[in-house]
């Protein structure tokens, strides 16, 4: 998001509804929402606007100020990163329930940063209970606002407090080169949370040995040699029948989704596990999805170099409707093989938005060695991923091992690297006669 926006964070001990207010707010559903506590981990950032001021919104997860327990403690390291410069926080607590003594110990850690900080009580949707949130005062905030995120009730009167103390932000940034949107997918703890942490260069999704600690989609956007990037950390998918809490369940929908809203997708791969069924059908919701993709075996520095060349021949056999995709070795962990992906990831984006004129197709298809029927012609129908309309003497699709023939012909003339194709084939109408 950009650094140049004012931010507003919102904090709360776990399940008071932050996420539900988030995308309230946002006007669209980015955090993950259910009755599990704890569901939001990583910082969740969007956009949102109020009454002319532009700002960024930041969810965190549910804050227990003293567990020390590993996950807990995480996610009140996450939020303390967003705090630091938050230009307003609101504090949202649970209208319904007494004021707990996290409620307390988090309003203290609050005041003492010296930044504004606003009360919502949440869950207040009649007027009838309005006077549930008097009690909520004597967590020494001045302001305090009963509001529902559910229903929407109150959240403009919040609105319009926090958008007055809000400095000016920029103009609108030109979103003429909008940046790459990048999805890192895999299975759980293959890494996924590491390498989003090395290629932005910060601490930015919570990162732990425990499965399913990625929730959220986590995303950041990263400049690297002039060009924006946009990568989202998603949740590891599993396969069905193993998801059983919701939060899960609700964490494969949102990576599926963001597999689908991705350009190029990076699909991590364990090299101390090898390749398991579950990777290859992971690969095929990119594949289906005409997403551009690539391969990257992570936690390579755990393996003996002699094992590459093995490795890299069991994925091609196992992975054999992606034999577009490059295969990458690195570690995100140490580092190592990470930098080489910002420029294999605009290769690809290149190739999946690549479009061949007429003129080219044509030339090819007078050079074009291909048995099975008669091609006329080929146009170019679309891109992302790039789909072909072939017109030959005779209808209905092309028999599969003559339609990956002449693919593999497109891509040895014109390229597309690391992007599927898609062809269509038509029977060419002659002159006079009426189409079938």
């Amino acid at each position: 998001m950009s650094a140049a926006l004012p931010t507003v964070v919102i904090v709360g001990r776990p399940n008071v509804g932050k996420s539900t207010l988030f995308n309230r707010i946002t006007g669209q559903r980015r955090a993950i929402v259910g009755d599990e506590p704890g569901i939001t981990r990583d910082r969740i950032h969007g956009l949102a606007q109020h009454d002319g001021s532009r700002f960024e919104l930041i969810d965190t997860g549910g804050i227990v100020v003293h567990d020390q327990d590993y996950i807990p403690s995480e996610i009140l390291r996450q939020a303390r990163v967003a705090l630091q410069n938050a230009a307003h926080i609101i504090l949202l607590v649970d209208g319904r329930a007494e004021i707990t003594g996290a409620d307390r110990d988090l309003a203290q850690m609050l005041q003492r940063l010296g930044r504004p900080v606003t009360l919502a009580v949440n869950k207040i949707d009649a007027a009838a209970r309005e006077s549930l949130a008097h009690e909520f005062y004597d967590l020494g905030i001045a302001d305090v606002y009963p509001v529902s995120a559910e229903h929407g009730v109150g959240v403009d009167a919040l609105l319009d407090k926090i958008a007055a103390t809000l400095p000016a932000a920029p103009e609108e940034p030109d979103t003429t080169a909008a940046p790459i949107k990048v999805a890192i997918i895999g299975r759980p703890n293959v890494g996924k949370s590491t390498l989003l942490n090395t290629l932005t260069g910060q601490d930015r999704s919570i990162v732990s040995e425990i499965d399913g600690t990625t929730r959220d989609a986590v995303d950041e956007l990263v400049t690297h040699n002039g060009v924006d990037y946009l990568f989202v950390d998603t949740a590891g998918i599993r396969r069905k029948g193993k998801t059983r809490l919701m939060a899960e369940k609700l964490s494969v929908v949102m990576a599926r989704r963001h597999i689908r809203m991705a350009q190029v997708v990076l699909l991590v791969l364990d090299a101390t596990e090898g390749i398991v069924g579950l990777d290859a059908t992971i690969a095929g919701y990119a594949h289906e999805g005409g997403r551009a993709l690539i391969l990257c075996v992570n936690k390579w520095d755990q393996i003996q170099e002699p094992k590459k060349r093995a490795f890299e021949r069991d994925a091609r056999d196992r992975f054999k409707f992606l034999e577009y995709a490059p295969l990458v070795f690195l570690s995100a962990k140490t580092g190592v093989g990470v930098k080489p992906l910002f420029r294999l990831i605009r290769e690809v984006d290149a190739a999946a938005a690549r479009r061949i004129p007429t003129g080219e197709l044509n030339r090819f298809v007078e050079q074009l060695r291909f048995e099975e029927r008669k091609i006329f012609y080929i146009t170019q129908a679309s891109v992302r991923p790039p789909t072909f309309v072939v017109f030959t003497n005779r209808g209905g699709p092309l028999h599969f091992s003559h339609e990956r023939q002449l693919i593999n012909q497109i891509r040895k003339r014109f390229g597309f690297r690391g992007t599927p194709i898609i062809l269509k084939t038509r029977a060419k109408v002659k002159a006079g006669a009426a189409p079938s």
